[in-house]
């Protein structure tokens, strides 16, 4: 069973690639342009520019002024929104398909003619950092799971957050804001995907007219070192003004392109998802933890490069978080020594099936699964082996995963210490 198009693949000589999936069940369509530019692509001393440019983006071009963007596609029936990730930025409108012209032509206007000034760059840096502030610093674990990634990486870049750290905002420059967007933002550094009501020819010819002039880039020079393999267990206690303890621990698991990492979801899916999952009925449902999760993202989302596995716990008032945090390992330890059953299998698969297949119903999101496996992996036809994948599962692959990725040397923790706000005070300035 797939619901996905066939989609059409075209490539400008300016180095544009382009996926097209037909679909004229409704007169609306879903455009997208995804960018290779995320918090992987940055170095110290610029981290947090990815995120800082998703919202430079909408400050206005010579013919489009600030803000005005996002007026002109919702005045015309449209949605749209961006965001970034470690691997990704990217754009999107939802419009009627009569309008499509008006995305294709807004979005190549500001890949090629933004306005970045001095001005918009201090006004946004404080946005970010007032983001980052409300985000991070000022909700109970924002900076617990900053310190988790930091912890578990030594090398690579994905041990600072997307949004950056706030030292790095301070110090960004207009000059680094000008040579990031001329290499970043071009068109052979992109992918645009068109899914709904729109021929491939009237796709190609847009794509062209708008985008076809515009000069390639050269390609960002990026030395990104692999991580060592982790030999033992690292450990870290982050003491803040709190009203619960918790910890959160993450293993080292593949990127994208491993089918390990499905099995991974599904491992997740068995300790987690749901009232019935092995967590809440051990952890939960007997009131010893507010909540315990594991999660190791899904597709399009997982991570381009290795990433992280994490399994944290919130525990409830008056448990023992060592003990809770003992008892869950031992739950892990279950999953290694024995076979899940076929019918908890059988859940887990129905329930990350029925997800994925539940989001296929949009343009939208068929647009994000080619586009991102495209920016991701350089081949966006994996995502019809998806569905299949799963059903494809047992429970020794289930075991097998368990056994290879969540062990103690392979696992980085950091607990989270409630402290009073006196002591708090004592610490210095969270940033």
């Amino acid at each position: 069973m797939n619901i996905l198009p066939n989609f059409t693949t075209g490539k400008l000589a300016n180095g544009l690639q382009i996926l097209i999936g037909e679909d004229h069940t409704l007169p609306v369509v879903s455009y997208q342009v995804h960018f290779a530019a995320g918090s992987r692509y940055e170095r110290p001393g610029l981290t947090g520019i990815s995120h800082l440019f998703e919202h430079m983006m909408f400050k206005g071009t010579k013919e489009v002024g600030p803000e005005e963007f996002s007026r002109i596609i919702q005045a015309n029936g449209g949605t749209l929104n961006a965001f970034t990730t470690t691997d990704n930025t990217s754009y999107y409108e939802n419009l009627p398909s009569a309008k499509l012209e008006l995305a294709v032509r807004l979005e190549a206007d500001r890949l090629q003619n933004l306005q970045i000034t001095q001005q918009t760059l201090e006004t946004e840096r404080e946005v970010v950092r007032s983001e980052r502030k409300l985000r991070a610093v000022n909700t109970p674990f924002g900076l617990l799971i900053e310190q988790l990634f930091a912890l578990a990486y030594e090398k690579h870049p994905y041990r600072w957050p997307v949004i950056g750290w706030d030292y790095d905002l301070k110090n960004l420059t207009l000059e680094d804001c000008l040579e990031y967007y001329r290499l970043f933002y071009a068109p052979n550094n992109a992918v645009v995907v068109m899914v709904g009501d729109v021929s491939a020819e009237q796709a190609y010819r847009l794509v062209e007219k708008y985008y076809g002039s515009m000069p390639p880039q050269p390609r960002p020079r990026l030395v990104i070192p692999p991580e060592n393999t982790q030999r033992g267990e690292k450990r870290a206690i982050f003491k803040k003004v709190a009203q619960v303890s918790a910890f959160f621990a993450g293993f080292h698991v593949p990127g994208i392109n491993h089918p390990d990492l499905l099995a991974l979801e599904m491992l997740c899916a068995v300790l987690a998802a749901g009232r019935s999952s092995r967590f809440f009925e051990k952890f939960e449902k007997p009131g010893q933890a507010v909540e315990v999760r594991a999660e190791v993202g899904s597709p399009p989302f997982f991570t381009m490069d290795p990433g992280l596995l994490q399994i944290y716990a919130i525990a409830a008032p008056g448990t023992c978080l060592a003990t809770l945090e003992t008892e869950i390992w031992r739950e892990v330890e279950n999953l290694k020594e024995q076979l899940i059953g076929d019918a908890e299998l059988m859940k887990a698969k129905k329930q990350l099936r029925a997800a994925l297949l539940r989001n296929m119903q949009t343009n939208f999101f068929k647009g994000l699964l080619a586009g991102l496996y495209q920016i991701k992996t350089g081949n966006f036809q994996q995502i019809y082996a998806l569905l299949s994948a799963y059903a494809e599962i047992t429970p020794a692959d289930i075991q097998r995963v368990a056994r290879k990725y969540l062990r103690a040397e392979n696992r980085t923790v950091v607990t989270l210490v409630p402290v009073s706000q006196r002591e708090h005070e004592t610490l210095g300035e969270l940033a």
